[in-house]
């Protein structure tokens, strides 16, 4: 069992983390009333299937969606599957364009992320950047499960700024949230998770790109390990400019 994910749950910390919940769900309540249609993207990690609690279980208007890249893990699909079965709904799901996977594969490899940090944004581009850009087609607003604790790129994370780079609003309501609130709050509401957290998989992309981490290690090290913390963005959060 792994003891980063099963927390001693104590009286004052789910407090504080109920008091979270409230706070989140005024902000997604928000979001929905004055910015529909919304969009919650859901990579069905940790904190996007708490997200996806919230909005289920208190009746929130956001559509969720998930974009399925084609390399992501065996887990992540049986996640999928049992979340459809606990909340009762499928989820919109979007997938890249197949020629400009095909064209990407047949000039490059179909393992060239490994090569460069361009070849690997390119990939992420393609199989997520450009399906979440037609996910959001119509949206006024999406949400996101991003934290300020996740890396260095996302110290400074606000609850609600304006997506310059798509021209919606933008919100973060977990942005404030620490990783063992995340795991009170999910063995508190018999939330499903990822059966790869609890092999040290705290930050679960495409399978190729994802690995476990040590004790001490950043939570997003699994993420891209083999380049600087300061690229480790797949492009779907960097600011424009």
């Amino acid at each position: 069992m792994n003891p980063l994910i099963h927390p001693n749950i104590t009286d004052a910390m789910r407090a504080t983390v109920s008091q979270k919940s409230a706070v989140a769900i005024e902000l997604l309540n928000q979001a929905a009333r004055d910015f529909s249609p919304v969009g919650f993207a859901s990579s069905m990690g940790a904190e996007d299937m708490v997200l996806t609690d919230l909005i289920n279980r208190n009746g929130i208007g956001i559509e969720i969606f998930t974009l399925d890249t084609g390399r992501l893990p065996p887990e992540t699909y049986d996640l999928m599957a049992r979340a459809e079965k606990h909340y009762g709904e499928h989820p919109v799901t979007w997938f890249p364009k197949h020629d400009a996977v095909e064209a990407y594969v047949r000039t490059h490899g179909i393992n060239a992320f490994y090569d460069s940090v361009e070849l690997r944004k390119a990939c992420c581009a393609m199989r997520k950047v450009e399906p979440l850009t037609r996910a959001l087609a119509g949206k006024k607003a999406w949400v996101t499960g991003m934290r300020a604790q996740q890396s260095a790129t996302r110290s400074d994370l606000p609850e609600r700024e304006f997506d310059e780079a798509r021209g919606i609003e933008k919100f973060n309501p977990l942005s404030s949230w620490t990783e063992r609130e995340i795991w009170v709050y999910i063995h508190t509401h018999d939330v499903p998770y990822n059966a790869l957290h609890e092999q040290f998989f705290p930050s679960i992309g495409c399978q190729p790109c994802t690995r476990a981490i040590s004790p001490g290690e950043d939570v997003r090290a699994g993420r891209w390990w083999w380049e600087n913390p300061e690229s480790k963005e797949c492009g779907l959060h960097v600011k424009a400019g």
